[in-house]
């Protein structure tokens, strides 16, 4: 059985604001319930970050929609001059964003100031390479298993990425929740720290569209689970195979679960990798992977023979019609009151909110 969240904390809203999918007071005052362990900035706060450059009014307009958006560098890094002006622009946005919003006294200052449910999180997505002295919190749909490939050729385990084997997640690979509080302090400290991110829906429809279209397993124990739960006159019936989930069923799965015991596959990025608790020196974009990629292995100094892999052929994209199909065939109600679980991914990583008002949805 699912675990069902026993209190919904999070009030239901009422309409948006014209022009964009969610009023963000709304979706503040949807936040507002969480407990405090996963607190939110203040609303003036928020405001104030987003809102920096004229981008709230972007967002507003759905201006921000096609625009290509830049991987953020941790640290304040020099911004890629050849990305344009539009593209620095944001990247200096998305610099500050994550420092303003990480040094809010309500914000996880250190690993350590994690509530333990919350730092065993980070600690099992957080991979060891003590050769090349670098940490990698790997993002479920977020390319983790093509890292994971590269991992284990820096460590001798596996020939070369193009090795045609089924990806094992666990095995020749060092998690930092194996290592002794004083490892991990070392490591947190001195190692190359990095992570990649992608826009929280599209990654959410991959996941939708993988574990409930392709794998049995999820299908038997989360889309079974879910279609006895949202589906009328489904509850106690024993046949259901799992396998025909609408995205409609498994967004009301969403919100009736607390995002610190989701599945990783659909946990927020935020919540996995808790930026604000660990300094990244490095955040790569999915938008962006190849050349992100290139930067971290010469950063950590790979050899010259060690590439990224290439997608696999059988990989299905989501699109942009792809998101404007299932986003818009939602009921703004669901999309209202699933926008504030993944506020943090959009915010922290200047990610556009999705246009779905009704004349975008009608092309």
């Amino acid at each position: 059985m699912l675990p069902r969240r026993q209190e919904y904390g999070m009030k239901r809203s009422g309409g948006a604001r014209s022009g964009s999918v969610i009023n963000f007071r709304s979706a503040m005052k949807l936040s507002s319930g969480r407990r405090s362990s996963a607190v939110l900035p203040s609303l003036l706060t928020f405001l104030v970050i987003v809102a920096s450059g004229g981008l709230l009014l972007m967002i507003e307009k759905g201006m921000l929609n096609g625009m290509e958006t830049p991987s953020p560098r941790g640290n304040g890094r020099q911004l890629d001059l050849h990305r344009g002006q539009a593209g620095d622009i944001l990247q200096e946005i998305r610099n500050r964003t994550i420092k303003t919003m990480c040094s809010q006294k309500n914000m996880p200052h250190s690993v350590w100031s994690l509530s333990p449910l919350q730092r065993k999180t980070l600690l099992q997505h957080v991979l060891v390479n003590d050769e090349y002295r670098f940490l990698y919190c790997y993002v479920p749909k977020v390319a983790c298993s093509n890292w994971k490939r590269v991992l284990k050729v820096l460590s001798g385990a596996l020939e070369n990425v193009d090795v045609n084997i089924k990806m094992d997640h666990r095995s020749n690979l060092v998690f930092l929740s194996s290592l002794k509080p004083e490892e991990i302090r070392y490591r947190l400290k001195h190692y190359f720290k990095f992570m990649f991110v992608r826009e929280p829906m599209e990654r959410l429809l991959s996941a939708y569209r993988n574990k409930f279209g392709e794998i049995e397993s999820y299908q038997k124990k989360y889309g079974a689970e879910i279609i006895k739960r949202y589906r009328k006159g489904r509850a106690k019936d024993a046949a259901i195979t799992g396998d025909d989930v609408t995205f409609a069923e498994f967004v009301r799965y969403l919100l009736d679960e607390d995002v610190e015991r989701m599945n990783e596959h659909w946990m927020p990025i935020y919540n996995l990798c808790q930026p604000c608790a660990v300094s990244y020196d490095f955040i790569g974009s999915y938008e962006h992977l190849e050349s992100d990629a290139e930067f971290v292995l010469q950063r950590v100094g790979a050899p010259p023979h060690v590439h990224f892999p290439e997608r696999q052929t059988w990989y299905k994209p989501v699109t942009t019609e792809t998101i404007h199909y299932y986003l818009c065939g939602l009921p703004q109600k669901l999309l209202r009151e699933l926008l504030p679980k993944y506020i943090l991914d959009f915010s922290l990583f200047t990610y556009p909110l999705p246009n779905t008002t009704t004349a975008h949805c009608r092309h």
